[in-house]
């Protein structure tokens, strides 16, 4: 499994908007059409990835402990689905439906939004403010596939309880770690 950290954007950046599928509801989401929120968390998932297997039993508590305080999640899948077919719409709703996910699963079929977001792996997490302005990107914890770190979820859990208070998040952060996107390969 490749080792891939994400790109870690300037705090403040805004976030891009974009129209995506949201595979459980089959509905389009478009994000600045959304009600406001204390912060919305913008996750990179997929499901064939095994950092973000290792992660998703935490992913699923810590979104439904900060959605009822206010917290928006979206997460988006942006693989290459003619390369990883387990990462298309259907077997991702299938995902979605085993493990409650809580929030929506956005399919990013042309992949410009992971590109917008420089989005390099799975998973990879962005949270931004009110005013939709990057506060927080990197790891969700120490945990990955094999080191024995706790799978708690602290370094997000302690962005979005700050964010809540209206305390400043704490602009040393970790990158997180995961495998690389799979792009498309451009036809020439």
């Amino acid at each position: 499994m490749a080792r891939t950290p994400s790109h870690m954007v300037p705090l403040g950046t805004p976030a891009p908007d974009f129209e995506l599928l949201d595979v459980i509801s089959g509905k389009m989401i478009h994000l600045a059409a959304l009600p406001p929120a204390i912060g919305t968390v913008i996750m990179f998932i997929c499901n064939h990835c095994p950092f973000v297997r290792y992660i998703q039993p935490e992913l699923v508590r810590l979104t439904r402990e900060y959605i009822v305080k206010g917290i928006r999640f979206l997460a988006i899948s942006a693989n290459d689905a003619r390369q990883y077919p387990e990462d298309g719409p259907e077997h991702m709703l299938e995902v979605a439906r085993e493990l409650c996910y809580p929030f929506p699963y956005l399919y990013d079929e042309t992949q410009e939004t992971a590109r917008a977001y420089e989005a390099a792996c799975t998973p990879d997490f962005f949270i931004y403010d009110r005013q939709m302005k990057l506060v927080y990107r990197g790891q969700m914890d120490d945990a990955r596939p094999g080191n024995d770190q706790p799978l708690n979820g602290k370094d997000m859990r302690a962005a979005l309880d700050a964010l809540i208070k209206g305390e400043p998040v704490s602009p040393l952060q970790k990158p997180s770690l995961g495998c690389n996107i799979k792009w498309k390969m451009e036809m020439i």
